[in-house]
């Protein structure tokens, strides 16, 4: 991604707050055991505008008000050679200014200094309300700093708005760059799956699977998995969350994997469900096939125009009626849809905003109404049906449980697709044992 795209980010924000002041940190390293670190991972939000990857770092945004002009400010780690040595290369704020686009940047040792100043007179401050209390707490500091001067003709801000609330609607749209990384991510993320079908063996345990994937996310330079990966055999894939990811893979049953990995901030999201043996049984294929078709009708129903709850409501059509098939559910469709007893197989949404988080950022609803998609938005498309094993549930079908999903972004209006699938991990019943064949 170039810095142009961040450049363009920072001049709507700016826009978008006016006479006001914006100011976003970066998030903390923080501490794994002793002196140890977890891997570093900026805030999202930061990113976003910045693309810029050091700790110990803001960004301030001072809007336009005909007094001044709109600015964007960075304050970073200053260049320091020993720790450069043991931690490796700093920007530093003059070469981070003139890298990354920003109109001043100083060492976040005078932020606290500075920051009093670049709120004075200023009609508004935008920030993460109550995301942070220590930063809460840093900026009150700043503004009760400003009213002190209040007998010297200074002014503080008399409004303090959520800043998450505008970047969350910027975020939902994603750009040609963001497109770009998120389909890098899909692609690399796919292979990942692919692998792991590949190198799938009765007797192995989950978590050889697990390194299966991650090698092959790192091989394809991949930053890191986007989350805590799911490979759950057997019963364990009715688990939704489960991560232990340490039981053996037992012949005759399926594998439910959910896995992504990350590239330069942004998410990919898969789950994909096979045969540990390679190859399905009779009971896991018809589970499979509805859990398939219920997803092919949620893409039907992703497409700029049509709201949010369209492809959750189209799937849940489509489960409700396999486990009718199925014999699981007895009675009239809709009247089951209307009662939620599918909830007993079929427990969570369809789907949700994929990027930066891997739950990104934005809101479901408006008021009472669901969001309506627009072009450019990415959502996860996964149906599923978990059947955990009981006193009702046929032998067959104990202990399936099945997901499928994929990522998605929405299509320009008069595409007749609707959207475009980024993910192309093996996933028809035929995809999955002809990769899995063993000659």
């Amino acid at each position: 991604m170039t810095h142009a795209h961040f450049l363009a980010r920072r001049k709507r924000l700016l826009k978008a707050i006016g006479d006001g002041v914006a100011i976003v940190p970066t998030a903390p390293e923080v501490i794994r055991n002793r002196d140890a670190h977890h891997p570093y991972r900026f805030d999202s939000y930061f990113w976003y505008l910045t693309g810029f990857p050091e700790p110990e770092a803001v960004v301030v945004l001072i809007g336009g008000n005909g007094r001044t002009k709109a600015k964007s400010i960075l304050f970073c780690r200053e260049k320091h050679e020993e720790r450069e040595i043991w931690d490796g290369y700093r920007y530093g704020p003059k070469a981070a200014k003139a890298a990354f686009g920003f109109d001043a940047a100083y060492s976040i040792e005078q932020l606290d200094k500075k920051l009093p100043e670049l709120l004075v007179d200023r009609d508004a401050l935008w920030h993460a309300i109550g995301h942070d209390a220590e930063w809460d707490a840093r900026i009150a500091k700043a503004l009760n700093a400003v009213r002190a001067q209040s007998r010297a003709g200074k002014r503080a801000p008399r409004a303090i708005h959520d800043l998450r609330a505008e970047l969350d609607t910027m975020r939902l749209v994603k750009d040609g760059a963001e497109a770009a990384i998120q389909q890098r991510a899909a692609d690399i993320a796919s292979a990942g799956h692919a692998r792991a079908m590949r190198a799938c063996r009765p007797g192995m345990a989950e978590y050889e699977l697990e390194a299966e994937l991650t090698y092959e996310f790192r091989k394809r330079g991949a930053d890191a998995h986007a989350y805590t990966p799911i490979v759950a055999g057997g019963a364990n894939a009715c688990v939704l969350h489960y991560v232990e990811n340490n039981k053996l893979l037992n012949d005759h049953t399926l594998v439910l994997i959910d896995a992504g990995c990350e590239v330069e901030g942004y998410a990919a999201d898969i789950t994909r469900t096979f045969p540990v043996n390679g190859r399905f049984n009779a009971a896991q294929k018809d589970v499979y096939q509805i859990v398939l078709a219920a997803q092919d009708a949620a893409f039907a129903a992703t497409a700029p125009g049509r709201h949010f709850m369209e492809a959750h409501d189209a799937a849940v059509r489509v489960l409700t009626q396999g486990l009718i098939d199925l014999k699981l559910l007895k009675g009239d469709l809709d009247n089951l849809i209307e009662k939620g007893d599918f909830r007993r197989f079929y427990m969570h949404r369809t789907g949700h905003w994929l990027g930066l988080d891997v739950h990104d950022a934005g809101e479901y609803k408006t008021g009472d109404q669901w969001t309506v998609l627009q072009p450019g938005m990415t959502v996860t498309v996964e149906p599923g049906l978990y059947i955990r094993p009981a006193d009702d549930i046929p032998p067959a079908l104990a202990g399936i449980g099945i997901r499928i999903e994929d990522d998605v972004r929405v299509t320009e209006f008069g595409d007749p697709r609707g959207c475009d699938i980024y993910t192309s991990a093996p996933k028809t019943v035929a995809e999955i044992e002809e990769v899995m064949r063993r000659d």
